[in-house]
């Protein structure tokens, strides 16, 4: 697990079926590359001007409008379908930083050579 597949809205792309697939494989949004899924190309967040006017690689306090509602809205969808927190990831990497998010969720969602997909809600193999 990387934190350059740490999204800016608070999202591990290591947990996305688009990241874990094989075919047609997304590189995770933070990629200026055509391997990308379309919809995080397009992503309002990832491209949110305040993010890039005060150099922010996360959406945090440090924005005046944070939570947007755009974030609240994908933080109660994903919360719905997939028992995770986009607001609870970004306060914890706000709080703790981004190697202490990274070694908490290598202990939250891999089991020895395996993570688990959020979207699949099983896990998948992963290259050593």
């Amino acid at each position: 697990m990387k934190s350059n597949l740490i999204a800016p809205c608070g999202m591990n792309c290591s947990l996305c079926i688009g990241y874990l697939r094989e075919k047609n494989r997304c590189l995770g949004c933070r990629e200026n590359d055509e391997n990308i899924l379309n919809s995080c190309r397009k992503c309002i967040i990832k491209n949110c001007e305040i993010l890039q006017q005060k150099q922010l690689k996360y959406c945090s306090s440090k924005c005046e409008k944070f939570p947007c509602t755009r974030l609240k809205n994908l933080d109660k969808r994903y919360r719905t379908k997939y028992q995770m927190s986009m607001l609870e990831n970004l306060q914890f990497i706000e709080e703790f930083g981004i190697r202490k998010f990274i070694e908490h969720e290598k202990e939250r969602w891999m089991k020895e050579d395996s993570i688990f997909c959020v979207h699949h809600k099983k896990y998948y193999k992963v290259a050593k």
